[in-house]
């Protein structure tokens, strides 16, 4: 896979370039971050029930950005995403993991249509892109909402609903 090196006007071979950059003695820490989260995300596929110590936000944020292509803004986007998903604490209540985990599957949405927004044309989809960023916005705010409520009490004392039965989703 080749990229553009905007300095030299050239394509670029992406693994020598990784390789370039992980090697340059002055290298910053954005750039660390950048070559370090397929490798953060590589290592969290281990495994997912214990995030105990780990990291708490992903370390790059997204930048909606037209010096990136639309492919490169959603793998970029999608690897925010995962990375985010998988470095959710999880403390084994079904209540707060679902929320801890759907807050940065929700930001993997809002981003990926911020870069629809900056490449597509189509008026439906681009209506699409920002309906999605304001509900799913919404939602982000609602779960944090909802996640400092859950602090302010003692576990177990959010309003008790029974589960479904297993089988009964359908």
């Amino acid at each position: 896979m080749n990229i553009f090196n905007r300095r030299s006007g050239t394509n670029v071979n992406l693994k020598k370039f990784l390789l370039g950059i992980a090697i340059m003695p002055c290298l910053s820490a954005i750039s660390l971050g950048v070559v370090l989260l397929p490798t953060l995300s590589a290592i969290a596929h281990e495994g997912h029930s214990s995030h105990a110590g780990t990291l708490t936000t992903p370390a790059t944020p997204f930048i909606a950005s037209s010096e990136y292509s639309f492919a490169e803004l959603m793998d970029q986007a999608m690897l925010i995403m995962d990375q985010g998903m998988r470095i959710a604490p999880m403390n084994g209540d079904p209540d707060q993991d679902f929320v801890s985990m759907m807050i940065p599957h929700h930001q993997g949405a809002v981003d990926m249509a911020k870069a629809l927004l900056l490449s597509g044309k189509d008026l439906e989809m681009r209506n699409l892109a920002l309906a999605i960023i304001a509900e799913q916005q919404n939602e982000i705010n609602l779960m944090k909402a909802w996640q400092q409520r859950q602090t302010m009490h003692s576990p177990g004392s959010h309003e008790s609903v029974k589960p479904y039965p297993k089988g009964d989703l359908k």
